[in-house]
């Protein structure tokens, strides 16, 4: 007997027909002599549109609202170019699929769609229209190389453990529905009178304007205030010469220009000594491995003309090529189980590489730790080598590949010298700051320029003379707009106070997003018009 897979994607199917040996190819499906493959183009279905409920519904009224069907119901997907017409591939494809587990040599259905909340609804809801009575399994795998597909078919689970999943993909998928037609209808209705276009609200497009706008709100409001700074230029007596700056226990900006003039008069009159030389030594731990939303934060700050959404296609199409693990993750660290296949990656992926003798594996926590793993581990490269990637291929990929690299280089250190230079009769020093990179580490990979700031060799009680002083005068700036990279990071944060080790989990990993991408903001409208319905 044969059990049929249903994959999420063509290019899924393929991979796990080549995995399991499946090599005929027939119209819609790979047949080999266990299992039959066969795909979705994501999602085959959609939710019934208002207006196939009830044909009031055609036209839009506010007495009409708010509606809400007595159950749900869903039907092939309409064709994009032409919502008056059933989708003619998607419905070739959902024929398919019902013919296939209809097929009497064939007692079992396996669900190979992503593991997500997204993959599970794409199968289960197929599974539920086609009204399946025979027994359904599920695939859970977190990358498509041959090796994950196989270890992956010996550990299926039934398709109806996973329920928990299945209700939370649909009750977004349902709340997105009346949210957006709901709210979309009667928001048009009030504030769009006379125009074609709907106002669209959703769950997740809605906050995310209030934020981009609170943040415009307060550029708008910042009023500029001035600020003073009083620097020294001291020099030794070896003639070597460095700024340094009036700082009190305040801080080194100060509202009273006066007053840093008096200072400036008083200390002119001075000799100064070194009060105080403190050095010290500072690792620089690598920055986490990427969610989704670091990679994106990452890579739209990195490269103009990048965009969330096109960072997730182009890590899409990385991972059903079996390059990288599943991206849609919200983690950070990879699970304690994966010790022995990251570290047969580890030794594919240094081959070669000019400091591959510094790549040392570890079983550290900040790699391996369950406890930041939520559902899906962090991404990284798989064991096998990227060949003929485009050139938005590569910069993805480079990115996760390094990110994962740097894990297992040499921490970096540099030293950091701050100098107290002191008036003769006292006060406030001023103080100057110096960075020295010793250890470059993991800094190499991602070819990291230290922004170094040399100075001289001094010790304390050595004396000092006052060569000038200056006031430096700026002013305060407004908060800058967003970037995608600060929209992705508020998005998860949602505005909350977390604690300081949460903050720098968050931070670490460069941006943040809900990590489904753009199919929170792309779904959650809940309506697909691009006019007004008269």
């Amino acid at each position: 007997m044969l059990k049929v897979i249903i994959a999420e994607k063509p290019s899924v199917a393929k991979n796990i027909a080549e995995a399991i040996d499946a090599k005929q190819r027939r119209d819609g499906f790979f047949e080999g002599t266990q299992y039959i493959v066969t795909w979705a183009f994501g999602h085959l279905l959609e939710l019934y549109d208002s207006k196939d409920y009830d044909e009031k519904m055609r036209s839009w009224r506010l007495e009409n609202f708010p509606f809400i069907p007595e159950a749900f119901k869903y039907k092939v997907k309409l064709d994009q170019n032409d919502r008056q017409r059933v989708d003619q591939g998607a419905l070739k494809q959902i024929e398919t699929i019902r013919t296939l587990i209809g097929r009497p040599d064939v007692d079992g259905v396996i669900s190979a769609c992503d593991f997500d909340r997204e993959g599970q609804i794409i199968g289960d809801i197929i599974l539920d229209y086609l009204e399946v009575k025979k027994p359904t399994f599920r695939l859970l795998l977190n990358e498509w190389t041959p090796d994950e597909v196989i270890g992956g078919m010996s550990k299926l689970v039934p398709n109806s453990s996973m329920s928990n999943l299945k209700d939370a993909g649909i009750g977004r998928q349902w709340a997105d529905w009346l949210i957006g037609i709901n709210l979309t209808s009667v928001a048009t209705l009030k504030y769009q009178r006379g125009s074609s276009k709907p106002l669209n609200i959703g769950r997740v497009l809605l906050p995310t304007l209030k934020i981009i706008y609170d943040r415009d709100l307060e550029i708008e409001s910042f009023v500029k205030e001035a600020f003073h700074k009083l620097i020294g230029t001291f020099e030794t007596p070896k003639g070597e010469v460095f700024d340094a700056i009036y700082t009190e226990e305040v801080g080194d900006r100060f509202d009273s220009k006066e007053k840093l003039e008096a200072l400036k008069d008083h200390f002119a009159k001075q000799s100064f000594r070194i009060a105080e030389k403190i050095v010290e030594q500072k690792k620089e731990y690598p920055p986490t491995l990427f969610n989704l939303s670091g990679l994106q934060g990452h890579i739209t700050s990195k490269f103009k003309g990048w965009t969330s959404d096109k960072v997730l296609k182009v890590a899409q199409d990385l991972y059903e090529k079996k390059l990288i693990t599943y991206p849609r993750t919200a983690s950070i660290a990879l699970e304690e189980s994966l010790i022995e296949k990251v570290q047969k990656v580890l030794n594919t992926q240094k081959k070669g590489l000019p400091y591959e003798s510094e790549v040392v594996f570890h079983t550290g926590k900040r790699v391996f730790d369950n406890s930041k793993v939520e559902s899906h581990s962090a991404i990284i490269p798989t064991y096998l080598i990227a060949k003929n990637l485009t050139n938005d291929e590569k910069a993805v990929y480079d990115a996760v590949r390094n990110r994962f690299i740097i894990q297992f280089m040499p921490v970096a250190e540099h030293e950091e010298t701050t100098l107290h230079v002191s008036a003769e009769s006292g006060g406030a020093p001023f103080i100057a700051k110096g960075r020295t990179q010793r250890v470059e580490g993991w800094r190499k990979v991602e070819k990291i320029i230290s922004k170094e700031k040399n100075l001289p060799f001094v010790e304390v009680n050595d004396p000092k003379i006052l060569k000038k002083m200056k006031i430096e005068t700026k002013a305060t700036q407004p908060p800058k707009h967003h970037t995608e990279k600060t929209l992705l990071r508020v998005m998860e944060t949602c505005g909350k106070r977390l604690k300081n080790s949460k903050i720098e989990q968050v931070e670490s990993t460069e941006s943040d997003d809900t990590e489904d991408g753009e199919s929170d903001l792309d779904q959650d409208q809940g309506v697909d018009v691009d006019e007004v319905p008269s």
